[in-house]
């Protein structure tokens, strides 16, 4: 039978019938049934597995402290209010990562100095980095783009001449590493996500990881509205008084999305390991389209492969990444692009003054990239579907 060949956004037969997500949670009897559990337990919230979570992800990820938080944007905020950001100092943030990396610097009342990336890997540029260091720089932020570790050794270096605190957005790199260092270990706050697309999920949550007891005190004091003690604390003291120290947040994670965090990190190995293996098998299908080109793996990051990111060739295409995003959307293959640079968004702009052009780099992998599904509940059918799809576009596009 011979394949179709004429596009579906031009009228020919999708690949699929039904739309194939870029990401999503994968369950199972045990993930429900701790939630279950939960359900019919005495805490729903401010319980025992709120402490339990956070000492087995802490000794997941080789860290001394983990303190759990609401969602992956409020653990930034979190890490910002631990390294003590105030009005008038400045964080250094790669303006390829999602708007939060940049918002959690501003709730503090400080500016974001946004930074070029790395053209190949679409990581921070260290040198960038280097660059845009003045006496108000107080943090430094490298997001793990993609799953894969930043250049840490030299981050660090940069980090420690200048007196700054090191925040590692890893909201995509759970379960990597950097040089046989465990992300979630290596910066001074360490910050990770569990929405549904990420490699675990808990609904929404959220994790900050630290070597530094004083600076996770005064996190779990931030998540509970700057309280010195929760509920079930003053209930194990048999006390109701309280101390607000602090102006927090309500940015705590309940036991019953714990409890499904828990049971996720249990099988934390089995996603990153099936992440990895989707992820060889799209290196090896793409291995001989010129007009295709994955992003740069770094030999000293072991990589976690929350997206599978391409590069087209656009000099090699008659058609722009619009167009052949919607070509693949068309065939029911779910892409996504990650990201638009935070530069570029009207807020910044319009506060900060923030122009296009600042971060060439960025400005121009963004505009060629789309992410690819990539979960680890996907069959191997499914990512068959995607790399049809994909040669299917690239043949209809490719210049003669």
């Amino acid at each position: 039978m011979k394949t179709e060949t004429k596009l579906a956004i031009d009228g020919g037969n999708p690949v699929r019938q039904q739309m194939l997500p870029y990401g999503r949670q994968w369950l199972n009897q045990t993930d429900i049934q701790s939630v279950v559990d939960v359900l019919q337990s005495d805490w729903l919230t401010t319980g025992p597995k709120v402490t339990e979570f956070e000492q087995a992800f802490a000794q997941k990820v080789t860290a001394k402290e983990a303190v759990a938080i609401s969602n992956g944007t409020a653990a930034l905020h979190a890490a910002m209010f631990a390294a003590d950001i105030q009005p008038g100092d400045e964080v250094i943030v790669p303006t390829m990562t999602f708007a939060a990396s940049a918002n959690a610097v501003v709730y503090q009342g400080a500016k974001p100095v946004f930074v070029d990336v790395d053209p190949n890997t679409g990581l921070i540029d260290v040198e960038r980095v280097s660059a845009a260091i003045t006496p108000q720089t107080k943090v430094i932020v490298a997001v793990d783009y993609a799953g894969q570790s930043c250049a840490y050794d030299e981050l660090r270096d940069l980090a420690e001449q200048h007196h700054c605190t090191l925040v590692a957005d890893a909201c995509h790199a759970l379960g990597g590493s950097y040089k046989e260092e465990s992300v979630g270990a290596i910066a001074d706050l360490n910050t990770f996500s569990f929405h549904p697309v990420k490699h675990i999920a808990s609904g929404e949550g959220g994790m900050v990881t630290t070597n530094d007891a004083q600076l996770a005190q005064r996190m779990r004091v931030f998540r509970n509205h700057g309280i010195t003690t929760d509920h079930r604390q003053r209930e194990v003291q048999g006390s109701w008084f309280y101390e607000m120290v602090d102006l927090g947040f309500n940015y705590r994670l309940s036991d019953i999305q714990c409890a499904l965090g828990i049971a996720q990190l249990n099988r934390l190995d089995e996603f990153v390991q099936r992440r990895r293996l989707i992820a060889k098998r799209y290196d090896n299908a793409f291995a001989s389209l010129s007009e295709v080109k994955p992003l740069l793996l770094q030999p000293e990051a072991k990589h976690a492969y929350h997206l599978y990111v391409v590069r087209f060739a656009l000099d090699h295409l008659k058609a722009d990444r619009g167009q052949l995003f919607s070509a693949l959307r068309a065939e029911g293959i779910g892409v996504n692009v990650h990201y638009i640079p935070v530069h570029l968004h009207p807020f910044y702009q319009n506060q900060f003054g923030t122009t296009p052009g600042m971060c060439p780099a960025a400005e121009a992998l963004y505009e060629s990239i789309v992410s690819l599904p990539m979960f680890p509940g996907m069959t191997d059918e499914d990512q068959n579907d995607v790399i049809e799809a994909m040669n299917k576009m690239v043949e209809h596009y490719r210049l003669a």
